[in-house]
């Protein structure tokens, strides 16, 4: 299904506009029957309008239709923030949320607001602090976030918000600065939260990164550079590959130091050979005009103070096959397990795993399966992620041979290359009919036209 929102109005106008033409040609006792004849089809026109809201609409009276959307990544300065192009769309799809006569809530799985895509040499905060930064995000999104602040107001339709690791410090209090209202879906853990209404407790929506070794809150590392910091290294690893864009993707200019197996070493050197790999393969795509050892990374967050470098996150040998060291995230491979628990992992992803996959999308809806469906202490048949940027619809089974879904939001960012952007899930809830479906749609609105992508359903 595809349909331009702007159609039906931009059609009537021109009738309209033609109508009139017509109506200046006609002798002046014909007049007011034809202004009559006008208004009823001005009238015809708008009523048609409204029937054209689609995925918004189940032509009923009935609020029972959830819109699930994530990975927005409003930044504060437009000059490099990921979305740009993308903010007036996004602004009218909100609108056309805010007419449905069906739709009872809009979730936001994560990275909503954008800490972390900020070139390295950046400073974050400029010198003041995290509510201001909010608050300058508000600023340079003005139309999406005044957009949301009607639909809350409005009251009809709950507005939830789910933590990502782009958002991962920000408070809840600076949410609500700039959204009063907005319903906050956290866990006790900062920048951790899972969306599970009780009237719907076979649905779990959380944004992803908890499973992700390079993305989910680390309160262990780093405790005696940053004392309380919960970032994890894929923060650094953000904020260097923006870097990289503002250089206008410049290719590298040096070399990575090698790095070999200790064939000495225990599990963890094994580990951190296997995390250096992984920063080696993800650097190596996002190369820099600077040199390795300059201290570009300007931090001033979450309990950082000053200025890093790459090889700052790079394992090192003083001799090939020699012990490995890191200047950042020391030990960072010997404490997945704590930071896991720490987190509220149900179902326990080995390390080799966690490291060698973090930078691997499908991960996260294996990660999704894993903890939600093949978990046989978890009663959930339909979750929803974002993270990935990889926006699908997945059925399967859970452990007890009950059909499930999984679903994908992907992303709203301006570029999302090789996949869709502008992509939202809608989910219409079964009615008390025994025969009744929740229907799970994937929609794409680029260029301002609804194309459904894929569609399932199941018994809840």
């Amino acid at each position: 299904m595809k349909r331009n929102w702007k159609s039906g109005t931009k059609n009537f106008v021109f009738n309209f506009l033609s109508l009139q033409k017509i109506k200046n040609n006609l002798p002046s006792k014909f007049r007011i029957g034809f202004f009559v004849i006008t208004i009823f089809l001005f009238l015809a026109c708008q009523k048609e309008d409204i029937k054209i809201i689609g995925p918004f609409s189940n032509v009923s009276s009935e609020r029972n239709m959830i819109v699930f959307i994530s990975d927005l990544h409003l930044g504060a300065d437009l000059a490099y923030a990921e979305i740009n192009q993308n903010l007036k769309p996004l602004e009218h799809f909100l609108d056309q949320i805010s007419q449905s006569p069906n739709v009872r809530g809009i979730v936001i799985a994560g990275d909503f607001l954008d800490e972390w895509f900020i070139p390295a040499n950046i400073d974050t905060y400029n010198g003041k602090n995290q509510n201001d930064f909010v608050k300058r995000v508000a600023i340079a999104n003005k139309g999406v976030i005044d957009a949301f602040n009607r639909i809350i107001k409005a009251g009809k339709i709950t507005v939830t918000y789910v933590p990502g690791n782009h958002d991962l410090t920000v408070t809840e209090a600076n949410v609500a600065s700039i959204l009063p209202g907005i319903i906050q879906a956290r866990d006790k853990q900062q920048g951790l939260g899972t969306y599970a209404p009780g009237d719907i407790p076979k649905l779990a929506v959380e944004h992803g990164h908890r499973y992700n070794f390079f993305c989910a809150p680390d309160p262990y590392s780093n405790q005696t550079i940053a004392p309380g910091t919960i970032t994890p290294p894929g923060y650094f690893f953000t904020r260097i590959a923006a870097l990289h864009v503002a250089q206008n993707y410049h290719p590298a200019t040096y070399t990575f130091p090698v790095t070999t197996p200790n064939p000495l070493g225990d599990a963890s050197q094994s580990l951190l050979y296997v995390y250096s790999k992984v920063w080696e393969g993800a650097l190596k795509s996002f190369p820099l005009t600077n040199k390795l050892d300059e201290k570009i990374i300007v931090t001033n967050v979450d309990g950082f103070t000053g200025n890093f470098s790459v090889n700052d996150m790079l394992p090192f040998q003083t001799s090939a096959g020699g012990v490995l060291n890191v200047n950042l995230y020391k030990g960072i491979q010997d404490n997945w397990e704590l930071r896991e628990r720490n987190n509220g992992v149900a179902m326990l992803i080995p390390t080799s795993r966690a490291i060698a996959n973090s930078a691997i999308a499908s991960e996260t809806d294996d990660q999704a399966i894993n903890q939600y469906f093949t978990n046989p202490a978890s009663n959930k048949r339909l979750v929803i992620f974002g993270h990935s940027h990889d926006p699908k619809i997945t059925p399967t089974l859970n452990h007890d041979g009950q059909k499930s879904i999984y679903a994908n939001t992907g992303t709203w960012i301006d570029s999302n290359p090789n996949r869709k952007t502008m992509t939202f899930v809608v989910v219409t809830l079964q009615n008390t009919d025994v025969s009744a479906q929740t229907v799970v749609k994937l929609y794409n609105f680029e260029n301002e036209i609804v194309t459904e992508m894929a569609k399932d359903s199941l018994r809840l």
